[in-house]
């Protein structure tokens, strides 16, 4: 019997306005909304293709960014298929109105990738590992 596998991962936002977080994911992003907004945790499923995004009611506190709270880091990091679809990806959420924070460009850590900065402030990052010998250089055993 072969050891079991992770198959997927799913990204978790609580977020000040759930019905807002995932109207802008889906007018913008391009993301298929499931909304859960009458459940006692109200929420939102967010689709498109193989990733998912839930987007939480906040109850409580201030929703912050990684960037805002800890003055570093990335929110989530999202991987397109190819590396060319990175430009593609840009080019869709630029006319679409994202909030481009960085466009397109080789990272110090070998990835082609661009970030946005989504309704609630957080920064996304999209990308692909470009330079294998460079991302994966400094690999511990």
């Amino acid at each position: 019997m072969s050891r079991p596998k992770l198959s997927a991962g799913v990204i978790v936002f609580v977020v000040p306005d759930v019905r807002k977080t995932a109207e802008y994911y889906h007018d913008v992003l391009g993301f298929h909304v499931v909304a859960h907004y009458d459940k006692e945790e109200a929420f939102a499923a967010l689709y498109r293709d193989a990733v998912e995004i839930i987007v939480v009611q906040a109850k409580r506190g201030e929703v912050l960014s990684n960037q805002e709270r800890y003055g570093a880091g990335y929110d989530s990091y999202i991987d397109p298929e190819r590396l060319e679809d990175v430009d593609w990806f840009y080019t869709e959420w630029n006319q679409k109105g994202a909030d481009i924070v960085k466009p397109p460009a080789m990272t110090a850590y070998g990835c082609y990738e661009f970030v946005i900065k989504d309704i609630d402030g957080r920064r996304i990052g999209i990308g692909r590992i470009r330079d294998k010998d460079v991302f994966f250089g400094d690999e511990n055993p």
